[in-house]
């Protein structure tokens, strides 16, 4: 365009540098008035934020797209920008979410599902649904609930991480849900109680507790107890205040756990479950006469979340109710 048709479209036409008249149908802007906000937020904005949110790295997000890593890079900073909020820390090799973007992305998860299932109606979501556990997932139900889940939902896969985390992951926004075992205290989740667990000792598989038919708490404090402080349930508090255990040794994770008891440094104290799960040639479990039982969680953060958890929390129950109805005792005839 030319310097005089440029003139022309900002005045009158045919009188350069005089103000055209205000047209009625385009009021005049007033100066005072607020810039137009800038360019919406599109759905591959939060495709994007939650591509590098599951993967952890900007890399693997546009891979995982089919985009540049720069592409990426400047649609995550468009959407920070749009939003007025730092959502992803960049400050280490690993890409973690702030806590607003945390909170953001159950919402950007939920506005895209909301946007997928309006145009694929009757289905979830395909991508898959993040199931989270510290320990021994869903115990003996753990089988029945893939195997369920895959039958039933098999568009939307059913992802078990195991997490050592006390809450497995669910409060840094690492899955959308996750079995936990015992009280959890923290601030923003949501949690049902699906069954509940005997507790057992774990002794040395060659020690003199190994051999025993059953064993009371009483009789693990007078050596050393190991406790999994990141992600285990048991404390000092489980032993009555004046039995409590003359030492105790911390660990963070089940392995290392184990691995102290086979090694013959203490006793430990968990879940039923675990003696199916975590076998170990090192390691005997007995039962527990007098420890209470331990309840087994189902947790999701409180909010929108993905579109399947009801669907998940439903299938939980009924297996754990098939199981209970399949173990209660047979009912005699009633008689008259």
């Amino acid at each position: 365009m030319s310097n005089r048709e440029g003139a022309e479209t900002a005045g009158e036409p045919g009188s350069p540098g005089r103000p055209a008249p205000a047209r009625p149908d385009r009021p005049a802007r007033d100066s005072a008035a607020p810039a137009p906000p800038t360019r919406a937020v599109e759905l591959r904005h939060l495709r994007a934020f939650l591509a590098v949110a599951d993967e952890g790295n900007v890399t693997r997000a546009a891979a995982h797209l089919g985009l540049t890593q720069p592409a990426v890079s400047r649609t995550l900073a468009a959407l920070e920008r749009h939003l007025g909020i730092r959502l992803v820390d960049r400050s280490t090799h690993h890409l973690a979410l702030t806590p607003e973007g945390v909170a953001f992305r159950d919402k950007a998860a939920a506005a895209v599902a909301a946007f997928d299932e309006a145009l694929d109606t009757g289905r979830l979501r395909h991508w898959p649904l993040r199931l989270g556990h510290a320990w021994s997932a869903f115990g003996p139900y753990t089988t029945p609930l893939l195997r369920g889940w895959q039958e039933r939902y098999p568009a939307t896969p059913l992802e078990l991480l195991r997490i050592d985390d006390r809450t497995a992951g669910l409060t840094r926004g690492e899955v959308d849900a996750a079995l936990l075992r015992g009280p959890v205290e923290a601030p923003g989740l949501v949690t049902e109680v699906l069954f509940t667990e005997a507790r057992v000792a774990a002794v040395t598989a060659d020690g003199p507790l190994a051999s025993v038919t059953s064993l009371r708490l009483a009789d693990l404090a007078g050596g050393p107890v190991v406790l999994n402080t990141v992600s285990g349930t048991t404390t000092p508090a489980l032993w009555p205040p004046e039995a409590r255990p003359a030492a105790t040794l911390t660990v963070a994770n089940t392995d290392d756990w184990l691995t102290a008891i086979a090694a013959g440094r203490g006793h430990g104290v968990s879940a039923a479950s675990t003696a199916a799960m975590h076998p170990h040639p090192g390691v005997a479990y007995v039962p527990l006469d007098d420890a209470p039982g331990i309840p087994v969680l189902l947790a999701r953060r409180d909010g929108p979340g993905h579109p399947a958890l009801p669907k998940l929390a439903a299938l939980a129950r009924e297996i754990v109710a098939r199981h209970s109805a399949h173990q209660a005792p047979a009912r005699r005839p009633h008689q008259a």
